[in-house]
C-alpha cells in the first residue's frame, strides 16, 4: 500500500491477465477466471486486483497461463485448485508460487522479462495479444489505437499511404510474399468502381493458427489496417472471410466492429472526414480451397468456391467484376504499426528483401509448442524451440 500526504491509503494496483485464447479456453481458462473473480470478492481486493482476459499469450501447450503484473511473474497450467493458492500466496502475501512457475525447459527464471521464450522474440503484430482486452475498444485506444488511421486521414493522401507501405517492403504474409505496396498500387491504379478491400482470414494449413490468434487477441488492428488500405486504394466497402471453425474468432470480431461502428472508426464520415468505409464478415463453410484468393471471392458472392485462372487478376477484376484488394490477418495487422513508426523503422528487421517480423505456430515435437513472433532471417531464437528429444519430454 502508498500513503497519500494526509495518511490515506491508496491501493496499490495488481493486473492479473489470464488468457483467453481458444487454446486455453479449451483447457479450462474460463471457469479459471470466474473463480478468480468470485475469490478475489470474497477477501475484498476488487479495488486492488484488476482481472484481464486477454489473446494468446504464445506457450499454449502450458495453458491455462496467467501473467501477474507488475512483478511479471508468469504462471503455466493452472487449475482450478490453484486459484486459492494464487490469490492467498501471491496477491495476499506477495509469495510466489514456486509449483507454477516455468520448468527449465521453457525458462529459467519467473518473469516475463527474462524468460528466453518472450525475450528472443520481437513482437510487432502480437505486442497487443496476451496484454489487452480483445473485446474492449478502450483498451485498444489506449495502446495507441486509432491513431495511425487519424494520422492517415488528417495528414496523408492515398498516394503517400501507399508509398510507405512500399518503402517498408512489407510482403504479404498469406504465404505467397508479395509486396503489399505494389498490390495497393494496382487497385488504386485500377479502372471501375466500386472498389473493395477483402480480408482472407480463411486459415485452413494443419497446425496453423496464427492469424486465429490475431483476431483473438487484436481483432482491432486488423480493422484499423483494412480501413488505412480501403483509404489508400478509394474503397468504401470491405469484408473479412473467416472459416466457421473460429467461433471466437467470429464472436470477438463481430464485437470489435460493433464498437468500432460506435466510436466513429466506421460508416459515413469517419472521424468527419469525407472517408466511409464499413466491413462485414463472411463465414465460411470450411472448404480448405477457399483460402484461394479467387475462390473466396467467388464465395463472397455466394457462388460455389472453386479457383479460376488468372488472369484477370483481383486487383483490376475481383468481387464483382470490381478491382479488389485482398490481404491476409497477419499483414493488415503490420499497417498501423509502419504508419505510426515509418517504413525505417519496420526495415531495421528481417532481412533486406523481407523486412519486419513473421509469426509462427510451432507444433509437433518440438520443446515449445505455441505461438511465435521473430524477425525475418533471425535463427537465434531456434534453441528455445528445438527437437524434443526421448529425455526431454514433459
Amino acid at each position: 500500500m502508498t500513503l497519500k500526504g494526509g495518511g490515506e491509503k491508496l491501493p496499490k494496483r495488481t493486473d492479473l491477465l489470464i488468457c483467453l485464447g481458444a487454446g486455453c479456453v479449451s483447457s479450462g481458462s474460463e471457469l479459471i477466471k470466474k473463480k478468480l473473480e468470485e475469490k478475489i470478492r470474497e477477501k475484498g481486493l476488487e479495488n486492488e486486483v484488476r482481472i484481464i482476459g486477454t489473446g494468446c499469450m504464445g506457450p499454449c501447450e502450458r495453458g491455462p497461463v496467467i501473467m501477474i503484473y507488475p512483478e511479471g511473474v508468469f504462471y503455466q497450467r493452472i487449475t482450478l485448485e490453484d486459484v486459492d493458492t494464487i490469490v492467498e500466496q501471491h496477491l495476499l502475501k506477495g509469495k510466489i508460487v514456486e509449483k507454477l512457475l516455468p520448468k527449465e525447459e521453457l525458462a529459467p527464471s519467473i518473469k516475463e522479462k527474462e524468460i528466453p521464450f518472450f525475450t528472443k522474440q520481437k513482437k510487432i503484430v502480437l505486442s497487443n495479444c496476451g496484454i489487452i482486452d480483445p473485446e474492449k475498444i478502450e483498451e485498444y485506444i489506449a495502446v495507441n489505437g486509432y491513431e495511425a488511421l487519424a494520422r492517415v486521414l488528417e495528414g496523408m493522401t492515398p498516394e503517400q499511404v501507399i508509398a510507405e507501405i512500399e518503402k517498408s517492403g512489407l510482403r504479404g504474409r498469406g504465404g505467397a510474399g508479395f509486396p503489399t505496396g505494389a498490390k495497393w498500387k494496382f487497385v488504386r491504379n485500377a479502372q471501375g468502381k466500386p472498389k473493395f478491400v477483402v480480408c482472407n482470414a480463411d486459415e485452413g494449413d494443419p497446425g496453423a493458427f496464427m492469424d486465429r490468434a490475431v483476431l483473438e487477441g487484436d481483432p482491432h488492428a486488423v480493422l484499423e489496417g483494412m480501413l488505412i488500405a480501403a483509404y489508400a486504394v478509394g474503397a468504401e466497402q470491405g469484408y473479412i472471410y473467416v472459416r466457421a471453425e473460429y467461433p471466437l474468432a467470429i464472436k470477438r470480431l463481430q464485437i470489435a466492429i460493433d464498437q468500432a461502428r460506435k466510436y466513429g472508426f466506421l460508416g459515413k464520415n469517419i472521424l468527419d472526414t469525407d472517408f466511409s468505409f464499413d466491413i462485414e464478415l463472411r463465414i465460411g463453410a470450411g472448404a480448405f480451397v477457399c483460402g484461394e484468393e479467387t475462390a473466396l471471392l467467388a464465395s463472397i458472392e455466394g457462388k460455389r468456391g472453386m479457383p479460376r485462372s488468372k488472369p484477370p487478376f483481383p486487383a483490376t477484376h475481383g468481387l464483382w467484376g470490381k478491382p479488389t484488394l485482398i490481404n491476409n490477418v497477419e499483414t493488415y495487422a503490420n499497417v498501423r504499426h509502419i504508419i505510426l513508426n515509418g517504413a525505417d523503422w519496420f526495415r531495421s528487421f528481417g532481412t533486406p528483401s523481407s523486412p519486419g517480423t513473421k509469426v509462427f505456430a510451432l507444433s509437433g515435437k518440438v520443446r515449445n509448442t505455441g505461438l511465435i513472433e521473430v524477425p525475418m532471417g533471425d535463427n537465434s531464437w531456434r534453441d528455445c524451440f528445438r527437437h524434443r528429444g526421448r529425455n526431454n519430454r514433459r
